[in-house]
């Protein structure tokens, strides 16, 4: 499997602003935080990125007892996280050998991650060591098998078979955490729409997003100067597009 170098992203990660405008206050944290009363809590964002999650909700849960944690394997994505916050630990490790005590976590989330990891099934023995009993595992992510007609895949079509070897079927990931005795949640949001190629231009020019990295530049260019001829010839060109994200709670029993 291909993996990302995010030294490379780190410096332009946050200018895709889909990863700004769509972040809002965790409410599935909230709702921990209210069934689950505690003089503390202790919150990992497991692959933490630039802190662009943790950025947002530090300031919102300001009131409350929450110690928070944050670790990523990329030394770049924690120095940028760094710039963004002075009250969140940071450390650098990996997903599937996180140096943390046993049952050490009341709330885990895993935001757009999961199908970096090369070790998955580690990974989420690592996540279920780690929880403490009750304590809950939230994963975010996108849903690659409900969505072939993203537009990334319609402009950079090695990108799908990339992410196909890349990205584990949401069904299984729900079985694997139930074998690991959670009970589970999952849901897909799924949509389908018509979108200007215009309005995602910038989006393929930044190449900030994973698989676009491991394409062959070749691949990427190709892409990306038939974006470039769609919007010359018809600035209003519309192409068929879907998405689907994935929300997974996984409560350990």
């Amino acid at each position: 499997m291909k993996e990302t170098d995010f030294s490379s992203i780190a410096d332009h990660y946050d200018n895709n602003q889909y990863r700004v405008e769509e972040l809002e206050k965790d409410t599935t944290l909230k709702a921990y935080m209210y069934q689950h009363q505690k003089e503390q809590y202790e919150v990992l964002d497991l692959s933490c990125g630039t802190g662009l999650y943790l950025s947002k909700q530090v300031p919102l849960f300001d009131d409350s007892k929450v110690r928070w944690t944050a670790l990523d394997a990329s030394k770049a994505m924690l120095g940028k996280a760094k710039e963004k916050l002075e009250s969140v630990q940071f450390v650098h490790g990996y997903a599937e050998d996180m140096p943390f005590y046993s049952g050490g976590f009341d709330y885990i989330v895993n935001n757009y991650s999961f199908h970096h990891y090369q070790y998955k099934e580690r990974a989420l023995d690592e996540v279920t060591r780690i929880l403490t009993t009750n304590g809950l595992y939230k994963m975010h992510n996108i849903a690659i098998h409900a969505m072939p007609k993203w537009w990334v895949y319609r402009y950079f079509p090695s990108a799908y078979e990339i992410d196909e070897q890349r990205f584990w079927h949401h069904e299984d990931i729900y079985e694997e955490l139930r074998k690991r005795d959670c009970e589970v949640q999952l849901k897909v949001n799924y949509q389908r729409e018509e979108l200007q190629t215009a309005d995602y231009l910038p989006y393929a020019k930044n190449r900030d997003i994973s698989v676009l990295t491991l394409i062959s530049d070749a691949e990427y260019e190709k892409g990306l100067s038939k974006m470039k001829k769609d919007v010359k010839e018809d600035p209003l060109k519309t192409i068929p597009h879907e998405f689907a994200e994935l929300f997974i709670t996984a409560r350990k029993l």
